[in-house]
This record gives C-alpha cells, structure tokens and sequence, in this order.
C-alpha cells in the first residue's frame, strides 16, 4: 500500500484487519469512537492472541469531542500484595515465561469497563459481539500469529493447556486454517453477561486465580478484587507549533517527548528525510531520553520522576549540547519485550482513541489460566530484583511499561494519532513517523512505508545495535557506521521494526489511515 486510505466521516487503523472491520461495524451500528475502539481491543486479543489478549494491559488516550479535552487511561496492573524479591531467592532475575513470570494483575478489562461507563453508548455485550463471534466460530489463522507459533513452538508446545488451543496435535495450525477458542468465547461471554466485576471479583477471577494457585503462583483472589485502572491527565509536549499528548509514567510515554523537544531545537528543513543526519539525529535524540527513562521511569507512586524538567525545553537543549554529528552519544540499556498491538479510531462527531495493548512478549508468560483460554501476561517479568534499583520489584506496584499510544493536536483538535507495536523500538519509531508528517508533510501511509531503524539491545547480545532496514543506502549506513553507531543490515520491511499505524485529519476534516505492511492490518474509512 503506497497511500492513505481516506474517509470522509470515521476512520479505523489496527494491525488486523478482521479488528478494524470490528471497529467498523460498530460504528455504523451507530456506536461512537469509545464504542469501536473497545470491540476493535477485544477483537485483537481473539485474532491476534501472540501479541495481546483479555489478561493483558492497555494505555489510553482520548479526545472527547464534546469537553473538548485529551484524556488518559492506565489499564496496567499492579504486582500481587504477597510478591516481594524474597519470593525469587535465588535468581538474579523474575522468569520471563512460565507461572512465576505472572506477577501482576491483566488490567485491560478494568479499562474496557471504565471507559464504557464514561463515554461509551453501546453494552459491553454488544462491542464484545464482534470478538465473541471471532473466539467461537473462528477466524482464518494469520500470517503473524503462524510465524509467531513457529518461532515459540518449543514453549508452547511443552506446556499444557496452551498447547492444546495454540499446537493442536502438537502441530502448528496452518497459515489461513480455521482457529477456533471456544474456552476463550466462553470466558468473554461471561464478560458480556456479567461486565468487567466478573474478571476482577466473580466467576472468572476465581477460575483464574484457583488455576493460577494452583500451579504454585504468586497472585491471589485478593490482588484481583482491589484492581483498579485510573484515569490520568496526559503529558503534554510543544513540537513546532503542535500540541503533543503521551500517557505519564509509568509509560515510557515521556521519551516522545523528550525525543521530540530535542529535535526542535535543529533546522530539519536543512536535512533531507531520510539522510545519514536525518538518522543519526533521531537516534542520538531517543538515546538521551532513553538515559532518563532508564533512570528514573517506574510506578511513580513508589518514586518520584521529575517530570516537569525532563519535559521542559531548557533541559532539551541542554541535551543538545552532548550531541554531534561527528561522534555518537555512549549509554547502555537492557532488552525489553516488543509484542504489541496499537490502533486508533476516530468517529463523525471527532471523538478519537488512540490505544495499545499487549501481553509482553509473544504470547506472554505462555500460560493459559485453566479452562478460561485465556493466556496470562509476563509484564511483570521486566521488574528488577537488585533491591536498590528504581523499578525494583515490591508488592502494589506497577512496572517500567513499554506501551505508549500518541496523540497529536492542532488549535486543540485531534490532527494524528499513532503508534506502534516495538517494546524499545515504540518511541523510535513515533518519532519518524511524527518528523516525516510534521516536518516533511508525508502522509501517514508514506510515513509508515519510509525505511526504519530500531537502535537498542536485544535478547541474548552485549551490544546496542543500530538495526536498520537494507532499503536504507549503504553509503548513509556507511556513514553512520564511522560515527560510531553498531550498525546491523536487517530484511527490507523487517518485523523487528514493529507494526506501526496512524491517522491524520485534515483541514477539510478527512481521515487519512495507515497502517503497517509488516502487520495483517487494514485502515477502514468511509
């Protein structure tokens, strides 16, 4: 896809397309953006279960047309009250996959249910529809998920009950096969029936949690009843005139920010989009930010973050004054999970949602909770057990989160929503894509298409490798590589990129969508 879908009314982006024809589908039953964007959410936890599923987190952010406000909600969980570092003697470090890898509580469903209650005009039941029909009836296997079940055959496919749903017959299911998950169908019409309280204190909180004891883990009945997401003011960042939203800590939100405050301060119109000093600017800006991230983000009730000078445009350009285009900047950073699944939705009446999910790494911890289908996050596998550092793990508490939706306004109106799919690679990439459409005047698709780099660790190596993709010319590659940059070749349209999607209204008030070729998503506008 070379260009922009554009509508006239409403527009849809997620990486799957059976979850925007979700979206779709509610929005012409009459339903609003809020609406949608709940059944495009649970729809991407039936079809795209690798990346996000019901016991997973979410990030919100939200234009109410009518208040005329940006607003946020946390839909991340919090550690169980019994889960402290003694719990892991032993270890240097919590499991990534396995039962004692789920050490906090799935919070999506918490935020389906809040923001129904606020904005919503449709049941619970009804957005859930779309995604019960999909669990029950099943849906052609996608590409994504057969090259994910493939890559995580081995865990899959020795452990019990997700083998059975995701390696029948300890087989992967073909590429464009029937999937059908009846236990999931089942557990999310308990959903419908009996609204989010049935998760977090009823039927499937006892099911989930009796399974999850069961199998010797660390949360109890307990820890699920006192959840609670939290509606949250936004951040709010300047960039050339326009206003830009991220969700505050304990998403690395804060980086777009960063990242994007200390890009202001250079001429871009003197840079061609794509050069070695397009590159090398961007990467030296995410890795300043990145320096406070690691050193500060953490659930900021148990540690003070400051904020207000992170964001401010003094200490951007101070920033500044470390960068060259001679010579890299020399930090180290640590591997984080990059499976995701981000969409957006804007409606008639210009409500806008822009939102991300995710159960960590691909498939999670690997765990399905007993009969409920549903797989079990491992987020909280990336809280430290060294007791002197900022995101250690305590009881309560919300970890170091990856997941960050954008926004971007104009005159206090929605202009761009976007995000990715990408762990590390979520700032770097929201940050090509707002330069490409805020200072070169690529439309979303065109932005989304342009050659990408992802700069950071990943499992299993000492470096911190600038990955980018062979469509970028070897002499700029050339060029970055005698700056100092660890560069590292990866395919044309490389995954590892992540699945980036967006939408722009227009002066005229159409929506232009695109979303990721890498992905199985589709923009869906009218």
């Amino acid at each position: 896809m070379n260009k922009s879908i554009i509508g006239t009314k409403a527009m849809v982006v997620s990486p799957h397309y059976l979850a925007s024809a979700a979206g779709q589908h509610i929005l012409l039953q009459g339903g609003n953006a809020y609406d949608a964007a709940i059944a495009v959410s649970a729809c991407l936890a039936v079809v795209y279960p690798h990346m996000t599923g019901v016991g997973g987190d979410s990030f919100w952010l939200m234009y109410n047309k009518q208040d005329h406000e940006v607003k946020g909600y946390n839909g991340s969980g919090r550690s169980g009250s019994t889960v402290t570092i003694d719990r892991f003697l032993g270890e240097d470090k919590i499991p990534t996959r396995g039962i004692k890898s789920i050490v906090t509580v799935p919070g999506m469903v918490d935020s389906w249910g809040a923001i129904l209650n606020q904005y919503g005009t449709m049941s619970l039941a009804q957005v859930l529809e779309p995604a019960i029909r999909y669990a029950s009836e099943g849906f052609p296997l996608s590409h994504n998920q057969y090259i994910n079940t493939v890559n995580q055959f081995e865990l899959i496919n020795n452990t019990p009950i997700t083998s059975e749903i995701y390696t029948p017959n300890g087989q992967v299911p073909q590429q464009g096969s029937r999937f059908i998950q009846k236990q999931l169908a089942a557990s999310l019409k308990k959903l419908a029936e009996q609204g989010r309280d049935s998760f977090y204190k009823g039927e499937l909180a006892e099911e989930i949690v009796s399974f999850i004891q069961e199998q010797g883990g660390l949360l109890n009945l307990q820890d699920f009843m006192k959840h609670k997401g939290e509606w949250v003011t936004p951040l709010k960042g300047m960039y050339r005139g326009y206003e830009t939203y991220q969700v505050p800590p304990n998403s690395q939100g804060f980086v777009g920010i960063m990242a994007l405050n200390i890009l202001e301060n250079f001429d871009m119109n003197n840079m061609k989009e794509g050069s070695f000093e397009y590159y090398h600017l961007l990467v030296e800006a995410l890795k300043l930010s990145f320096r406070d991230r690691n050193r500060y983000l953490t659930d900021p009730e148990f540690s003070s973050i400051p904020l207000e000078r992170l964001l401010s445009k003094q200490y951007a350009l101070e920033l500044t004054k470390e960068m060259s285009m001679s010579h890299t900047v020399s930090m180290d950073t640590q591997p984080v999970g990059h499976d995701t699944a981000y969409a957006a939705v804007v409606d008639e009446a210009g409500n806008a949602v822009s939102f991300i999910q995710s159960l960590y790494f691909e498939f999670g911890s690997g765990v399905v909770a007993g009969n409920t289908g549903i797989l079990l996050q491992n987020r909280g596998s990336f809280f430290s057990l060294d007791p002197t550092h900022v995101n250690k793990l305590e009881p309560n508490k919300r970890t170091f989160h990856t997941l960050m939706p954008a926004m971007i306004c104009k005159d206090g109106a929605p202009y761009l929503l976007y995000g990715t799919q990408g762990g590390e690679g979520q700032p770097q990439t929201q940050t090509m894509l707002a330069t490409r459409i805020l200072d070169y005047a690529m439309d979303p698709q065109a932005a989304i298409n342009a050659a990408r780099f992802v700069w950071g660790r990943t499992w299993g190596e000492e470096t911190q490798e600038l990955k980018v993709e062979e469509r970028i010319p070897d002499d700029i590659v050339a060029s970055l590589s005698e700056v100092g940059h660890c560069v590292k070749k990866v395919d044309a349209y490389d995954s590892l990129m992540g699945h980036a999607n967006a939408i722009l209204i227009d002066e005229a008030g159409f929506k232009h969508g695109g979303v990721d070729v890498r992905s199985d998503g589709a923009a869906m506008g009218w």
